[in-house]
């Protein structure tokens, strides 16, 4: 059965393609952080539809979709570490260590599940940002003590200080983005393969 011409240059173009928008969408998501230190929900906003985006790329550069699927692991190391990067290393430069006592959660108001709480330093000060949290794993409750890092120019939102690992949140976007790339050169390669051998009608679980 005889194969179909397919110019493995315009192969190679569109494996590029894909591996530069990946780096691109990190980057992107990245600089909206940056941006938007305070506000969290930017730079995810940003970020979930590209990631959506680079899977979508790589289906229809490998025409299958299973290692579009296996990217969606790399893609949440891509886009915790892009969107938690900048604040965590503006913490790490300028943050002031504080030791706290929870003294109120706005939960307890609201009756949802998104916890605001309210810290009081061991000088009895009760500070203005609030320490948040979305959902119920944080595991903290009124009247624990804890240390946070918090932003004397009040840009970046307060964290736990424990939890505050700039390092790690760039070694896992690089990370995420290595296997990326190393996904998109797979696909590439396996899309050309499957072109050649005129295979193009299915895009889910053909290897």
């Amino acid at each position: 059965m005889g194969g179909y011409a397919v110019d493995p240059w315009r192969s190679f173009r569109r494996t590029v393609g894909v591996v530069l928008f990946g780096w691109g969408a990190a980057a992107v998501t990245a600089g909206a952080s940056y941006l938007a230190l305070r506000w969290v929900w930017v730079p995810i906003a940003v970020g979930v539809p590209l990631c959506l985006g680079f899977a979508l790329l790589l289906t229809l550069l490998h025409r299958a979709g299973w290692i579009a699927l296996l990217s969606f692991v790399p893609g949440l190391f891509v886009l915790v570490g892009a969107v938690q990067y900048a604040p965590e290393a503006a913490l790490e430069v300028r943050g002031v260590r504080e030791s706290v006592v929870i003294v109120a959660d706005s939960v307890d108001e609201t009756g949802g599940d998104n916890h605001r709480f309210t810290l009081r330093t061991a000088d009895g000060e009760e500070l203005e940002e609030r320490l948040t949290y979305n959902g119920d794993g944080s595991g903290l409750e009124v009247g624990d003590r804890l240390d946070v890092l918090r932003d004397p120019e009040g840009v970046a939102p307060v964290e736990q200080a424990d939890e505050v690992d700039a390092a790690g949140r760039l070694n896992g976007l690089i990370g995420g983005l290595v296997a990326w790339t190393l996904m998109a050169v797979l696909a590439g390669r396996r899309g050309h393969v499957r072109r050649r051998r005129g295979k193009t009608d299915s895009l889910l679980l053909s290897l």
